[in-house]
């Protein structure tokens, strides 16, 4: 009994005195806001007919649909085109602020009714990694993903060096941008704009309130309590959506395995071959050919990719496993990217895998753009040595367990 309460004692102050995973949830964050991004832009000239005024889906058939589900959206505030540009402009927008991790929380917010609006305005424009990406959107405001790898952190260090030194500095832009939206959400609210399902009207309140009230205890405070116990709940939450993100992907790769084990294609090991000569998954015809033309490798892929789907859920506890898992399961990704014409698909499904990397490998890799960047950005053409970021020593310790998470 007493190695059981040591045990919760340990997990309970591991969960709320950190944010875990910063790496993990940095690398999510730009995977996800990266494949949206490239999507907008992408479909940039084709827009109207995806989702705006020009699309055969049409308004008023997505206005019968909605007052059906309650879906959020922000493009069925108005049916003119200039709103549809604004929107579609603002989605652009938040995708590259939460690349960058400008002011992420207010960044992670727009990016999530920025994917919600477009998406839920024309349900069948969609697939698999849309499902994903719409999902990871509100995870996604959940989390302390600007730990590391983002704007938000530069700056934390440039405020936390300045008060090192002893001057004083004052954040306008926060607060104005905070009024700002607030006055938004106020409008639309009064309005009846956001009637129907809860779910988001209730995330935009909690999370412009908590940003005021965290603004609020920093400058107000006279003591640091106030300020330890919101730090204490934003980690909770932060952990509860990294897990939550993390029983997302394992929860698609095992429905997606158990499924294909019931088909009879998957079964006889011939499934692979008949997306290789659909002209809609063909853009490289003569690669197709080529990777079909061996019954024994169409078999092998066919049924390794039902074995590493099933299994990976169950190595998560075996890190060396898991890696390998891993590895062969985002090469498939990227195969699938070039060979049957995903691209979009292939990057939500890698971003989503991105958070079980491990922590050294990520740190490396970060260590590795850095140097990289530098020796891009110097002059002079000398070599500066990349700075590895802060050892807490919450970092200290997953490094010495092999944090995965």
């Amino acid at each position: 009994m007493n190695r059981f309460t040591q045990a919760a004692s340990a997990a309970l102050a591991r969960v709320t005195g950190a944010a875990l995973g910063p790496y993990q949830s940095a690398v999510v964050r730009i995977g996800f806001s990266l494949t949206w991004l490239l999507f907008l832009l992408r479909e940039l000239p084709h827009r109207g007919e995806l989702y705006g005024p020009d699309g055969p889906w049409s308004w008023r058939l997505a206005r019968r649909l909605i007052d059906e589900n309650g879906a959020f959206t922000a493009l069925m505030w108005s049916d003119g085109r200039l709103w549809f540009e604004t929107v579609y402009a603002l989605a652009v927008l938040a995708s590259v602020l939460l690349l960058l991790g400008w002011r992420t929380r207010t960044a992670s917010v727009l990016f999530m009714i920025g994917v919600l609006s477009l998406q839920n305005r024309s349900i069948f424009m969609g697939d698999g990694g849309d499902n994903v990406l719409h999902l990871m959107s509100i995870y996604l405001v959940f989390t302390r993903c600007a730990q590391v790898w983002s704007l938000d952190a530069r700056r934390a260090r440039r405020t936390e060096a300045a008060h090192a030194r002893g001057e004083r500095v004052t954040d306008r832009i926060g607060p104005a941008l905070w009024g700002v939206l607030g006055f938004a959400l106020v409008a639309v609210t009064a309005a009846g704009r956001l009637d129907g399902d809860p779910t988001v009207p209730v995330i935009l309140w909690a999370v412009w309130i908590a940003q005021g009230l965290w603004w609020a205890v920093g400058r107000l405070g006279k003591t640091s309590q106030p300020r330890i116990l919101l730090d204490v709940v934003a980690d909770v939450l932060h952990n509860g959506a990294l897990f939550v993100i993390m029983a997302e992907a394992c929860l698609i790769y095992a429905t997606a395995g158990w499924y294909k084990i019931q088909g009879s294609r998957w079964q006889d090991g011939t499934a692979v071959y008949y997306p290789l000569h659909l002209d809609y998954f063909s853009p490289w015809p003569a690669l197709a050919d080529l990777l079909s033309a061996s019954g024994t490798m169409v078999m092998l892929v066919t049924y390794g990719t039902v074995v590493v789907q099933v299994a990976f859920p169950f190595t998560l506890f075996n890190r060396r496993v898991k890696n390998v898992l891993l590895a062969v399961m985002m090469t498939e990704h990227a195969v699938i990217a070039v060979v049957l014409g995903l691209p979009f698909f292939s990057l939500a499904m890698i971003a989503a895998d991105a958070v079980f990397l491990s922590t050294p490998f990520l740190r490396r890799l970060g260590g590795w753009a850095a140097r990289v960047r530098e020796a891009m950005t110097s002059r002079d053409g000398a070599s500066v040595p990349a700075q590895r970021g802060p050892h807490t020593a919450e970092e200290a310790e997953e490094r010495r367990v092999g944090f995965t998470a």
